[in-house]
């Protein structure tokens, strides 16, 4: 048989039984796991105090992106780029963009989950930033399991089905485990509850209206001409628009101008809320099969292989597309002179109108392939056990998006194109595109005036495909190098081969720009990363007064990537016990995230923001700020500049609005890794006098520099003007009106990023008593500082206690749990806590409880502060005489509902303003295991 060994713990390749109280690490084991009633590995891990919102939400409903509808971890708030994914100590495959979807992983066949909050770039190489999630599945299985679960939100949506089966059989030389889980999750919808029903919550319920869907056109008509508009006095000419008539939802004769009024951009007559037909959080379906297996080749050696295939199928719902004349690309999309519905004969007419009729269906499919083969091992070496690994892991992940519900660009200019009239009927008047299935399009008729013959003949489906490929090799060693008078000096060493490739394929329509599905041009790259790592633990001191225990751990790791060349980074802890109740600690780790495939070899794509322009004249830093304004004068915009939305109406608030034009994002292959040091000191206090009792107490502060990051446009914009930085302006172009016509959030390595704060657990296993055992959990984080800096020079960003985008930066995230059990019966009690944080003012007299107060976030006065928000769950158990186990709960017993944030971004958290942090509802959950 093999020798017994001590285990790893995540965070050092050194095996012991010390090691793992020098790294503040936090675990959760299976039942910590099952009394959460929770069945995605991502929403798991994210109730952890020291885990945040990642970047991409299951509520961002809104991208185009092949990483919606997964789930991420985010540690420290450092962003899931920044959390490496570990399972069993070996990395599993991530996306183009870097994100590792937890749900690709069965929740069935994890024993614990593992999660490092430190540094640990010198052991697991790049990503390893904010923190390490290792996931360590079940190695011996005996007999059959199979357990279900059924939840279902209080509202009656959002129903959660998911079964499991294992089966395993063990024997002195072998082990085999297979297994498979089903997952099928209902979506939620905007239009069901009042929090997310409005574009802008209930307190704002007639606004954040989008383009409606009722025909409406531009006055095509030369400047200058009486009737057609008005000059503006700086000169500039605005066309008239109209709306044709909708009485009773019928639209008259479209072709007839006197059938139209004037179109009133700040009334919601004609506009549309868009809510009413989005998704709010995206309905999934996950199969996954699993297998793993060991066998003792011989008495010092094993063979072991893990694999595992999972297939998620995501589908969301937005509202129809908002159609118009700027959609056509740089063509233009305009009703042809001789169109008969045309209202303007003789003129290309430009027009706008939602196609609420077809709302845009998102279908994702993400295949995920993993396995891993090696062998383990023990041999002696100088008086000392030493153990090895060798690993080949090969990860592969396929993911196609499939849209339809956009407009095919070439067939809307046939079907707008010029008509006639054959055998009565209005048809288009080419021949050859008649014969290609042309069909006129009324478009200004709105809802009920086209034919699904026209919607069939305009509408778009499209399909993007997405490959990841990765190669690994790993080989581990560890043992005891010598005996030191404290104790057996230790090491660790291994080396790494990972080749990885990725490759992106938009649809050919889409990038070509023939559809209004956003365009993005192709991906394809990767590198090769070679590493090696040294790992020593040296006793100093031991069973000493003062020095029960002193020792230092220090690691270093060389990577190489084709991408960038070299880089080492170093990590140093001490650990030192004055007497056998308290552990003091502290570390100093180097760190780097490498750039990943899309960083650097994506081609550019589209995207449409939320913002707000500083030079706006009545919300924007230029209404109260000189030195804005005159910065905006300069630039040529005119002084009474109002920015637009996506329906044409100047924006109505301080949380500005949607632009009505692409800009452009891209990778940068010039990109450098980011690079980090992370410092953490604690202690670990378990008093002799309180059996059961531990205290844990740390500290971390984490600084960032040469951060990798798309510049949003509101910050592009508020660098440039409100924080006179000119290296942002030449990022976007204005027209002669003001309004931006073009912007590039292209990535770059700017500025840097800092994090500090505290962690501070205590748990507590009270003596057992008549009435049962009972035990408290408290695990707390309380966030000292997070500081932003766009680039050199420029004047940081202090963001704790900031709503920002889809991460609450909490200065307080605390859960604390009370468990009852006795005999077969079972109870926890959880109390999850998230303290208030400062948004953005609704406007300067409307929800701005400190109107002169500095906005860090906007770098003007205003900020609205709100309260925290307590969430409350409890669970019962039983176990049943048969080898059965029930469980009952209800998350978010009270039905609370935390406050809502302007500064929530659609792009990520998809439903603004609702905290994607945040339970939505009342959950209710049954669930029952039968073990055979």
């Amino acid at each position: 048989m093999l020798a017994p060994v001590n285990v790893t713990v995540t965070g050092s390749r050194i095996r012991g039984t010390d090691v793992e109280t020098a790294q503040p690490v936090f675990t959760m084991d299976r039942q910590a796991i099952r009394a959460t009633g929770l069945t995605a590995l991502g929403d798991i891990i994210a109730r952890m105090p020291s885990a945040a919102t990642p970047e991409v939400t299951p509520q961002d409903t809104l991208s185009s992106s092949n990483d919606a509808g997964g789930r991420y971890a985010n540690l420290r708030n450092l962003g899931a780029v920044r959390t490496l994914v570990l399972v069993n100590g070996r990395r599993w495959t991530s996306s183009l963009g870097g994100l590792t979807d937890l749900s690709t992983i069965p929740l069935s066949i994890v024993e614990r989950i593992e999660v490092l909050k430190d540094g640990a770039s010198s052991i697991y190489g790049s990503d390893a930033i904010g923190g390490v999630v290792n996931i360590i599945t079940t190695d011996r299985f005996e007999g059959a399991s199979a357990d279900v679960l059924y939840g279902v939100n209080g509202r009656g949506d959002g129903t959660q089905k998911n079964g499991t089966f294992t089966w395993g059989r063990s024997s002195e030389t072998s082990s085999i485990i297979l297994g498979a889980a089903y997952e099928d999750g209902d979506e939620l919808r905007d239009s069901k509850r009042s929090l997310t029903r409005n574009a802008y919550g209930p307190r704002h319920p007639d606004d954040g209206f989008g383009m409606g869907p009722y025909g409406g056109v531009v006055d095509p008509r030369e400047p200058g001409t009486l009737g057609a508009g008005s000059y503006a006095p700086d000169g500039s000419w605005t066309a008239n628009r109209y709306v044709v008539n909708h009485p009773g939802g019928i639209a008259g004769d479209t072709a007839n101008l006197a059938n139209y009024h004037p179109y009133d951009v700040d009334s919601n007559d004609d506009k549309y809320a868009t809510s009413r037909d989005m998704s709010f959080r995206s309905g999934t379906k996950l199969r996954s099969l699993f297998g793993t297996g060991r066998y003792n080749l011989t008495d010092d050696i094993v063979l072991r292989g893990m694999a595992t295939y999972a297939v998620r199928d995501t589908r969301s719902q937005s509202a129809g597309y908002p159609l118009q004349s700027g959609s056509g690309r740089a063509d233009g999309l305009f009703i042809d002179p001789a169109n008969a519905y045309n209202p303007f004969p003789g003129y290309a007419t430009p027009f706008f109108r939602r196609t609420t009729e077809m709302p845009r269906m998102t279908w994702a499919k993400s295949k995920v392939l993993h396995g891993d083969v090696g062998a383990e091992g023990t041999f002696s070496w100088a008086d000392h056990t030493w153990t090895w690994d060798v690993t080949y892991a090969y990860s592969e992940t396929r993911a196609s998006r499939t849209t339809s519900g956009n407009i095919d660009l070439v067939a809307a200019r046939k079907a707008l194109g010029p008509t006639t009239v054959i055998d009565g009927r209005t048809v288009c008047a080419d021949a050859a595109d008649r014969a290609g299935g042309c069909v006129p399009w009324n478009i200004l008729a709105g809802p009920g005036g086209t034919p699904d013959a026209v919607w069939s003949y305009v509408g778009s489906t499209t399909t993007s495909r997405q490959t990841t490929r990765t190669n690994d090799l790993i080989a581990n060693i560890t043992g005891g190098l010598l005996d030191l008078p404290a104790g057996t000096l230790r090491v660790a060493g291994g080396i790494e081969h990972r080749n990885d490739h990725g490759r992106y394929r938009p649809d050919p329509a889409d990038s070509a720009g023939l559809t209004t599905q956003l365009a993005s041009d192709p991906t394809d790259g990767g590198y090769i990363a070679n590493e090696a790592y040294l790992e020593f633990d040296v006793p100093l001191l031991a069973d000493l007064p003062l020095a029960r225990e002193l020792a230092v751990n220090a690691s270093t790791r060389y990577s190489h990537y084709t991408a960038f060349g070299g880089r080492t980074n170093d990590k140093y802890s001490l650990r030192w016990k004055p007497f056998d109740d308290l552990l003091l600690r502290a570390t100093y780790a180097e760190g780097f995230r490498a750039p990943t495939v899309a960083d650097l070899y994506a081609g550019s794509s589209e995207t449409f923001e939320s913002f707000l322009d500083p030079c706006d004249s009545v919300y924007g830093a230029a209404a109260s700020d000189a030195a804005v304004r005159g910065r905006c004068t300069a630039a040529g915009v005119p002084g009474n500049y109002r920015q637009v939305d996506q329906s044409g109406a100047q924006i109505a608030s301080a949380t500005g609005g949607q632009n009505p034009t692409a800009f452009r994002t891209g990778a940068n292959p010039a990109l450098k890794p980011e690079t980090s040091i992370t410092r953490t000191a604690g202690l670990v206090y378990s008093p002799y006098f309180a059996d059961g009792l531990d205290l844990t107490l740390d500290y971390y502060k984490v600084d960032i520099s040469d951060v990798i990051t798309p510049i949003l446009a509101g910050d592009i914009l508020n660098f440039c003007y409100v924080r006179n930085d000119p290296t942002w302006c030449g990022r976007f172009v204005r027209g002669a009106n003001g309004r931006i016509a073009s912007l590039d959030e292209s990535l770059a390595n700017l500025g840097s990023l800092r994090t500090e704060g505290y962690d501070l657990g205590l748990h507590y296993r009270f003596p057992e008593t008549r009435y049962g055992e009972f035990t408290v959990l408290s695990d707390s984080t309380y966030l000292e500082d997070y500081t932003q800096v766009s680039s050199p020079g420029a004047a940081p960003r202090h963001l704790a206690g900031y709503m920002n985008g889809v991460q609450g930066l909490y200065r307080v995230r605390s859960n604390l749990s009370l468990d009852w059990s006795w005999r077969r019966f079972g109870a926890t009690w959880t109390t999850r806590y998230f303290s208030g944080l400062k948004d953005s003012c609704w406007s300067s007299d409307v929800e701005c409880n400190r109107p002169n107060e500095l906005n860090a976030l906007t770098g003007v006065a205003g900020v609205s502060r709100k309260g925290g928000v307590a969430f409350h769950d409890l669970q019962l158990r039983w176990q049943a005489p048969w080898n059965g186990n029930v469980r009952v709960g209800v998350n978010n017993i009270f039905g609370r509902k935390g406050p809502l944030y302007y500064n929530v971004t659609s792009a990520g958290g998809g439903s603004p303003p609702y905290n994607p942090a945040f339970d939505i509802d009342r959950y209710y959950y049954v669930g029952y295991q039968q073990r055979f």
